[in-house]
């Protein structure tokens, strides 16, 4: 089963001698053994692109082909491993090549073969179990517990279970089939990253991700199973964003991809992430974690199998009931690879170059996101939110990627170069960003956090639109020009943007602010403004007594107050009650 090459341009080999390949297919390129994947057919004639560094390779080497697609291994193991686009650890590549630099045709197992893990047996002899159901527990780290399933396309009586310690690869479950045949089940599974993993439905998401940041999850939050996506130009914020939401968000297994992102920024990614702290569990957060790097050096074509190798696992660990959260960064550098691809391909290039075929494979891969009813005979529900940053040039949003991406993704969190240079961060642009899942997050707000927590965001909202009406107003005349009413509009809206959006992602305490103490701030800075309105009606009131007034410091530092501490805000409402009582004028 092998061909030879024709054609090298780039990452594509051309190679004849193909019949019987199909679409997808992995094999192996030259004497090198350089890992590609068949993407085009005509005839014998079969189009590769190659995940390896294709110079010095040249017409009438061979071309191997291996029979498979391009899979991910699924075993315990994965959590705490760092990948590159393959699903190769780069600490193995870095063994094997006894180099920084990644040589090329290393092939390295994606799990280690040799460790061997305590299997704790759920089922017995004689029970019958689905496609899906959890065989026996495996504990992968002291954070998750790794659920050991039947195989999507297994089921029927257990012949035998095998409970103790053992290799992934070695048979903890015997099962018979409806026909007859016993069919023997590993820890270790392996599946095609192209093609999604089924479960049998999609549920509406009724809970929020929550971030920790307070412009997220007050005015745009995201469910669990959601699909966001972050644009912004250079500078304004996107990593740090996403390496925030990896950190403080409450999903219980973080897959982070760096597709095409500088080499600088994902060292900065590998080297921090493992010395990180768990704010939940105080554990290292690299515990629940799978870190998959593919920068912007690293041969192009590797990009795209990069981000459907982190999708493929990440929906592994959502089938055993858990919130996974994803984060891709950028799908921008993914885009342009297959711009690439197309390009070398002489296919018919759609808007700006890219493929027609881009806003498909968009959409295809942000539907991955939801959440489900898993597979197997338990109610188990799990999601998977997918979280991809977009790299517009120059801060476009008008251009293909941005645009197809909003197309699919229900919360737009739109980064500001303006506001990155005023040092606002996060950077995320509240007059351009928005949520579709406001509704179906309401009852969940409203009945975990306060009866007027969403009534009270619509409010926040509507002063900062407000708040952007009036400076068009205040740049022509000046603020004195201004009625007392908006110029209170105009001082609530700088408190919401300075003592609350504002939010220091290298401060401990400010870096994470819970659902309760995020309502709370905002109840503070609305009740100041009701508590005003009286107040700046009064004839000939100095609206700087108002400015000036004490309590203000103490709503500024309202996201200093501990987490739980009611009775400091009960106090601090108290304190903006008396001070605003205080400025009404005694009768004559």
């Amino acid at each position: 089963m092998s061909g030879s090459i024709i054609k090298v341009a780039g990452p594509l080999v051309v190679a004849k001698g193909m019949t019987g390949a199909k679409m997808f297919e992995v094999v192996r390129v030259s004497k090198e053994n350089l890992i590609g994947e068949v993407i085009e057919l005509h005839g014998d004639t079969a189009s590769i692109q190659v995940y390896e560094e294709t110079s010095g390779i040249g017409p009438g080497e061979p071309v191997e082909r291996t029979g498979e697609t391009l899979s991910v291994e699924l075993a315990p193991g994965l959590l705490t491993s760092i990948y590159d686009g393959i699903q190769r650890p780069l600490e193995l590549i870095e063994r094997e090549a006894k180099s920084a630099y990644i040589s090329r045709g290393i092939s390295v197992p994606g799990l280690d073969r040799a460790k061997k893990w305590d299997f704790a047996a759920k089922v017995k002899a004689g029970d019958v179990v689905e496609p899906g159901d959890v065989l026996g527990t495996v504990q992968e780290t002291s954070l998750i517990e790794h659920r050991v399933m039947v195989p999507v396309d297994k089921g029927g009586t257990v012949v035998r279970i095998n409970a103790g310690s053992h290799r992934i690869e070695d048979t903890i479950a015997v099962i018979k089939g409806s026909d007859g045949k016993e069919h023997e089940i590993a820890m270790l599974q392996r599946w095609p990253i192209r093609i999604p993993r089924p479960s049998h439905n999609k549920i509406i998401p009724s809970s929020p991700l929550v971030t920790g940041m307070r412009i997220l999850d007050t005015l745009f939050p995201m469910a669990k199973g959601g699909a966001g996506c972050i644009p912004g130009p250079f500078g304004a914020g996107k990593t740090v964003t996403q390496q925030s939401l990896a950190k403080y968000c409450d999903a219980q297994v973080i897959v982070y991809i760096g597709c095409g992102e500088r080499g600088n920024e994902m060292t900065e990614v590998l080297t921090e992430f493992p010395h990180l702290t768990d704010p939940n569990t105080g554990e290292p957060l690299m515990k629940r974690t799978i870190l998959i790097a593919n920068t912007s050096n690293m041969p192009v074509a590797a990009r795209e199998a990069s981000v459907y190798t982190g999708i493929t696992i990440a929906e592994y660990y959502r089938d055993m009931g858990y919130d996974v959260a994803l984060m891709a960064d950028s799908t921008s550098r993914w885009a342009e690879a297959m711009r690439e691809m197309s390009g070398r391909l002489e296919e018919m290039p759609g808007e700006e170059g890219y493929p027609a075929y881009l806003g498909s494979r968009t959409a295809g891969f942000y539907e991955r996101a939801g959440c489900v009813r898993c597979l197997g005979a338990e109610d188990r529900k799990g999601s998977l939110s997918v979280i991809g940053a977009v790299s517009p040039p120059g801060g476009d949003f008008s251009e293909p990627v941005t645009q197809n991406t909003l197309r699919v993704t229900k919360v737009f969190w739109a980064l500001d170069a303006k506001l990155a240079y005023k040092r606002h961060f996060p950077a995320i642009n509240w007059l351009q960003s928005y949520t579709l899942y406001a509704e179906s997050l309401q009852h969940f707000f409203n009945r975990e956090v306060a009866e007027d927590c969403m009534s009270n965001r619509d409010r926040a909202l509507s002063i900062l639109q407000e708040e952007s009406k009036l400076e068009e107003i205040v740049r022509l005349v000046g603020t004195d020009a201004l009625s007392p009413k908006e110029q209170l509009t105009l001082e609530t809206a700088r408190m919401l943007r300075e003592d609350f959006l504002f939010q220091n992602a290298y401060d401990a305490k400010d870096a994470y602010t819970s659902l309760k103490k995020q309502y709370r701030i905002v109840r503070a800075i609305l009740h100041f403004m009701d508590k005003a309105q009286g107040v700046i009606m009064q004839e000939d009131f100095d609206f700087a007594k108002l400015r000036d007034l004490a309590v203000k410091e103490k709503i500024a530092q309202a996201h200093l107050i501990e987490e739980g501490d009611e009775h400091a805000f009960d106090a601090l409402e108290r304190a903006i009650t008396e001070q605003l009582d205080s400025l009404t004028l005694t009768p004559a």
